[in-house]
């Protein structure tokens, strides 16, 4: 078996216009597709990051909250790589985003953060 590659990663947020503006206006992805399914009263928003297809982001009617951060079943957190850590931190905090301090990979010695989107996923930027 041979896998190309991450195709796309699921989210599903409890208020959907906060998320699309935090994914699209502030980390800066690109809409690629929008679209409302009548059937499960919910939108599905496909997002690029520079032109690959990387986030599927789902509203639906009262979805059970996360349980706990970041240490619940399932995925732990998004990672994002960056080159300068401290120009997407000045990003982040003028839209008011709370960043964590940033800490020292103890392995590859590469320093990352973390913040959380409006559902309290947890999302590290990674210094390339």
């Amino acid at each position: 078996m041979k896998i190309n590659k991450i195709h796309h990663i699921a989210i599903i947020c409890s208020d959907y216009e906060k998320s699309k503006h935090f994914y699209t206006h502030i980390l800066g992805l690109k809409v690629i597709r929008e679209v409302y399914r009548e059937n499960r009263q919910s939108y599905k928003l496909d997002l690029a990051l520079n032109h690959d297809y990387v986030i599927e982001l789902f509203s639906f009617p009262n979805p059970p909250p996360r349980t706990s951060r970041p240490e619940a079943t399932g995925l732990r957190h998004l990672a994002f790589e960056v080159e300068d850590l401290e120009t997407v931190i000045s990003h982040l905090k003028s839209f008011g985003v709370e960043v964590e301090p940033i800490r020292i990979d103890e392995f590859t010695q590469k320093r990352f953060t973390f913040i959380a989107d409006p559902d309290q996923l947890p999302i590290e930027f990674y210094e390339a």
